[in-house]
């Protein structure tokens, strides 16, 4: 079948591997100019590691692990008040997100088509297809549509209605940003947390780099998605008065290349396909990045996503067996970022710091599919 993807960061591109080796034809749409670049580090647990070991990728992920020690939280005056540890921080393997699109997009480029620096701006579903329409270029007919393009996803939108429907709210907000490692880090992070705010910043590439959140609790805020300056100004205003090293953070912000503000949601659905349209990781299910699992929902998302659309004489077979498959996980992983979430309301206490350290199983039973190409 000719499928198209929206979104080429990790479910998409995950999901084209694994269509091509089935021996469909896979076309990803991707609004960036080029492969994404920036983003926080990212951790691998459980069956998420099982995924990347049968797309014989796992060796390229282990070379780009970021090594990161146990995480020291710390007071106003950087004084050292608690350690959480590496596992439970980082995963059984970190790396850092560009890193894993880099590698993604790697292993998938000669086998599926990209179309960078375009969206999808409609969706008509028809008896043998879907026509799509572009923001550039002509329309152009496929067997299946597949949303892989986030939280706040288009294809979503187009086939479900308005994101207000599925999104909700844990009531957090974080900015994400690279400046150099001011703080010199040696593979290790600190974060600094009072009752509504936490600041974390982890050394990166070797050291040259600082990957920097900046997190707050507020209800649901009013703002441009595309206006970067009013976004800083939001985070500004909220840690103003904050210790640490926070003023020197709010600063280096200002100056970064890879700005990211959103909100910590989950999506929550019924269904995650109607007719010929699916969805897949955080257009889907996300978790929210408290859970830590976003990642891994994506990568096995696809894994059993494709199998089924393999094993099944159908899509609409396929599309509610993966759903059946994945529905308990991700249920569970909903929990406990819900759970992860309370951190934010709360001081760093003895009991905070256990619960946050607490390494939650991430092991989901896989499927052998049929053999692939």
């Amino acid at each position: 079948m000719r499928i198209l993807i929206s979104g080429g960061s990790v479910a998409g591109p995950a999901l084209a591997y694994w269509l091509h080796r089935y021996g469909h034809q896979p076309t990803i749409v991707e609004r960036a100019p080029a492969v994404r670049d920036g983003g926080a580090a990212i951790d691998f647990r459980g069956s998420a590691l099982d995924v990347l070991d049968r797309m014989g990728l796992l060796a390229d992920m282990h070379r780009h692990q970021t090594r990161m020690s146990a995480m020291t939280l710390v007071d106003d005056g950087g004084a050292a008040v608690a350690t959480l540890p590496a596992a439970a921080i980082s995963g059984e393997l970190e790396v850092l997100k560009a890193d894993v699109t880099r590698v993604l997009y790697e292993a998938t480029r000669d086998t599926t088509e990209y179309l960078f620096d375009n969206t999808i701006t409609a969706l008509d579903q028809q008896p043998e297809g879907v026509r799509v329409g572009f923001e550039r270029g002509e329309a152009r007919t496929f067997d299946l549509v597949v949303g892989a393009d986030g939280l706040h996803s288009t294809v979503r939108r187009l086939a479900f209605g308005p994101e207000s429907r599925y999104l909700r709210h844990l009531g957090i907000y974080g900015a994400l940003f690279t400046t150099a490692n001011l703080l010199g880090l040696d593979h290790a992070g600190l974060m600094y947390n009072t009752p509504g705010r936490s600041a974390l910043a982890f050394s990166a590439h070797g050291n040259s780099e600082l990957r920097v959140g900046l997190s707050f609790v507020a209800e649901e805020l009013a703002y441009d998605r595309r206006d970067r300056t009013q976004q800083e100004e939001i985070v500004a205003k909220h840690f103003a008065d904050a210790g640490w090293e926070v003023p020197r953070l709010l600063e280096a912000m200002r100056a970064a290349d890879d700005f990211f503000f959103d909100s910590s949601s989950q999506v929550l659905m019924d269904s995650w396909s109607a007719g010929r349209v699916a969805l897949l990781g955080d257009a889907a299910y996300c978790a929210a990045p408290t859970s830590g699992r976003g990642t891994s929902q994506a990568l096995i998302g696809a894994y059993v996503l494709a199998g089924e659309l393999a094993e099944c004489a159908d899509h609409t077979t396929a599309f509610a067996r993966y759903e059946q498959q994945l529905r308990d996980y991700v249920e569970r992983n909903q929990r406990h970022g819900r759970a992860a979430a309370r951190w934010f309301f709360q001081s760093p206490t003895d009991e905070a710091v256990d619960s946050l350290a607490e390494v939650v199983d991430d092991h989901v039973p896989l499927k052998q599919y049929p053999s692939a190409s």
